[in-house]
């Protein structure tokens, strides 16, 4: 499942994603901080803009990106599904760095979990309508799913 975020919202780099998904994010260093460093959240992987890839969780693990959340008919999809994060916001478009990478990811992970098809790779905003809006309008889903093997 494709998501986006970035800390503070709307800026990238520095390392507060990694501290929110590490659960050592302080409150201090940002006032929006404040009312997100009590979250226990986490996901598998994040793209970075300049492509870099990062594992916060191992991909046969349950890692919590979903919430509440539902996916053909079943919910709790945290349980079944592995979590991509992609720093970026819903109204900015990605970078081609990020595309190269998430491509390789999923090829690698299609390869490691067959059940994994090209049907089954959504976005946050498929699986909680209404609740989220990642990866946004400015996520290219023809050029990704293009670029799969």
């Amino acid at each position: 499942m494709l998501h986006c975020i970035s800390l503070p919202p709307g800026q990238f780099g520095g390392p507060f994603i990694e501290q929110l998904f590490c659960n050592c994010l302080d409150p201090r260093e940002h006032e929006y901080f404040a009312e997100i460093c009590h979250l226990k959240v986490s996901a598998h992987f994040l793209v970075r803009r300049d492509g870099e890839l990062i594992q916060f969780v191992p991909a046969h693990k349950r890692a919590w990106h979903a919430g509440q959340s539902l996916f053909n008919n079943r919910s709790n999809v945290n349980d079944f599904s592995i979590g991509i994060e992609l720093e970026g916001i819903d109204d900015c478009p990605f970078e081609d760095a990020q595309y190269d990478t998430l491509v390789q990811l999923t090829d690698t992970l299609m390869l490691a979990y067959p059940e994994i098809k090209k049907p089954n790779v959504v976005a946050h905003s498929d699986i909680a309508p209404g609740r989220k809006t990642d990866p946004g309008d400015h996520f290219d889903w023809e050029r990704y799913l293009r670029q799969l093997s």
